[in-house]
């Protein structure tokens, strides 16, 4: 593989890397939160934080730079700490994770649900604390879900491209990721490396929704109960 290739890869895993652990920590409260939420607004709440994953990404990306740019309401207060993420890395890190993000958010809330109350309930008979049943039975037993949900993130971060070049740009070296790679070679006619860009980010994304088949094959990683 050329180094033009490699670097956008190594950024591209980096920035899917992030982006994917802070969804899983996320995502495991929030669909936790909803699994056990009982509220008419529960839905309301389910679709707003659903809404990444069927909002085009140019529009989810001028969202982020309203938010995250220099007069931005965010951006704002961030700039005064000397933390800057248009155009950066870090910036690619939150459009990537705020994609992704449903993907987690609908497979914990469905795993959480799907556990059986009544061994819970045998833990609590047994005097074990709330934050000790949630480690030590909730949890290992929505593990499988979960653990599909990050892959799925994952693949979903990797593949990441119009929220990205919105907040990130296209800086090579800086925040091109794979897919952008991909784009910046198409528009500059350069076909070898485009087609070698876009074989590594289908063979990885193809292997990802094998072992994440795997790990939930009963039911939609999409959809919650």
């Amino acid at each position: 593989m050329t180094t033009d290739a490699w670097i956008p890869l190594l950024l591209s895993l980096k920035v899917a890397l992030w982006a994917t652990a802070l969804d899983v920590v996320l995502g495991v409260a929030a669909g936790l939160a909803l699994a056990r939420w009982r509220s008419g607004m529960r839905d309301v709440v389910d679709s707003l934080l659903t809404l990444p994953l069927v909002m085009p990404p140019t529009v989810l990306g001028y969202y982020l730079l309203v938010l995250l740019g220099r007069r931005g309401i965010l951006g704002a207060w961030l700039g005064k700490l000397g933390i800057e993420l248009v155009f950066t890395w870090q910036g690619a890190v939150v459009a990537a994770m705020i994609v992704a993000f449903p993907l987690v958010l609908k497979s914990a809330r469905a795993a959480f649900e799907a556990v059986d109350p009544q061994f819970e309930q045998a833990a609590r008979t047994l005097g074990i604390g709330e934050t000790a049943i949630f480690f030590r039975v909730t949890l290992p037993l929505a593990a499988r879900g979960i653990l599909a949900g990050g892959l799925l993130a994952f693949a979903r971060a990797l593949g990441e491209f119009g929220a990205t070049l919105m907040v990130a740009g296209n800086l090579p070296g800086r925040t091109q990721t794979l897919s952008v790679a991909v784009y910046a070679a198409v528009q500059a006619g350069d076909d070898t490396t485009a087609n070698l860009l876009v074989l590594v980010t289908s063979a990885v994304c193809i292997v990802v929704l094998l072992v994440a088949g795997r790990l939930v094959p009963q039911h939609s990683l999409l959809t919650s109960r």
